[in-house]
Parts: structure tokens; sequence; C-alpha cells
């Protein structure tokens, strides 16, 4: 296969929008949205090592596509019928795990109109990682593992961690701490703990446990 090829000129006006668009679309197909990249940045004048590295992908990649688009035109970027691995799951269900994880998650708490913490389920995990979503997956029928729901999310840019692990509070002894070099942490008892929050003077709410904890 010959280093160097570019993107052959668009046919005609409507071949550059269609291409164009789905370059910059949102909601397509994460791997449809990069191959339309990689010839909308060889139009603009990129050479196979700078569009390599725009998209984050092998050089040897951005050949492939801009050979298949070269033969076959916007239908060249999809894939071709029994090519890679089969899915297990459906669009639908694909649609699913991604709303899930956009979610709030049913355990998370939150304050009542009368200040008190509660969640919608108390049995429900109180935030989302790999391994909840995946089991929530599971329980509502979708047979899906941790690995699959990291490609899933990873693959549409979709974030299912919180930033943020330390609560607010109007209680005036609350002060909460991002770090603390000597500070108590549950998760040295739970290692599926860690996210903690202050309250008054040595005691703290442990997000996965549900439970206020003794600090010491």
């Amino acid at each position: 296969m010959p280093k160097f090829v570019r993107a052959r000129p668009p046919l005609d006006d409507g071949e550059a929008r269609k291409i164009r668009q789905l370059a910059g679309a949102r909601h397509a197909p994460a791997d449809w949205i990069e191959r339309a990249r990689i010839v909308a940045l060889s139009w603009d004048g990129l050479a196979v090592p700078a569009i390599a590295a725009r998209i984050g992908c092998h050089e040897n990649t951005v050949r492939r596509w801009l050979h298949r688009f070269n033969a076959a035109g916007i239908d060249g970027l999809g894939d071709r019928p029994g090519a890679g691995r089969k899915r297990r799951i459906t669009e639908a269900q694909r649609s699913a795990i991604i709303a899930l994880a956009r979610s709030v998650p049913p355990g998370r708490l939150a304050r009542d109109a009368d200040g008190e913490l509660s969640a919608d389920d108390e049995h429900g995990p109180g935030q989302w990682t790999l391994d909840t979503l995946a089991q929530t997956a599971r329980d509502a029928g979708i047979q899906v593992g941790r690995s699959q729901v990291r490609r899933i999310l990873r693959a549409e840019k979709v974030r299912w961690r919180r930033t943020r692990s330390w609560a607010a509070s109007t209680d005036p002894e609350f002060a909460p701490k991002a770090s603390s070099p000597g500070g108590w942490s549950h998760s040295r008892e739970n290692p599926g703990c860690g996210a903690v929050a202050g309250w008054g003077l040595g005691v703290l709410w442990c997000w996965a446990c549900r439970d206020w904890r003794v600090a010491g």
C-alpha cells in the first residue's frame, strides 16, 4: 500500500456537504464520524501522519479509509458485511446503556424539602461505575459485561464517573476537604468505598455504604 495517499476531490457539492456534516455530527455512530473526519482532514490538506495524530489512530487506519472512500465514496466508510466482531447487543440496547450512564444513580443521596438526606432507591448504586452500570443493564435484561460497557461509553465519549466526591452541607461545622494526607479513609476497610463526606467533628458519611462512620 503506497505511503502517500489522499482523499479524491468530492464528486459534487452534495457529497462534500454530507462528509462535512457527518464529520461534525454529535449523534452519529462514532466510527462513521471518525472516518468522515479522516476524509475531511485530507480535503483540508493534511497528510496521513498529521491526520493520524489529529484523530488518534494508526497511519495505516487513515490510509485504509482514504482508499475505501476513493473506491466507493461515502458508502465505503461503512463496515463491510461480515467484517469485525459481531455485536452481541442491539442498537436499542446500546442506546439504553448510554442513557443509563447519563442518568442520576438511584441510590445517590440528595436533600429533600426538609433538609434530610434521602435517595430514590436506598439499595441502588450511589454512583455509576462500570460494574454498577453493567449489573443494572443485566438486571434490565441486557446481557453485557463490564468491558463491553466501557467500550460503548468510550466510543460515544460518555463520562460515567463523578468528578466530585465530597458533599456540600449547610452545617456551620461542616468542613469538606479535597484531600488530607493524614486523614481517615473508609476505603481502607471497604475497598469499594472511598467517596466520603465530612459532617461535624470526626463523623464521615460513606457514599458506598450509605452510613455514618466515625473517623479514627
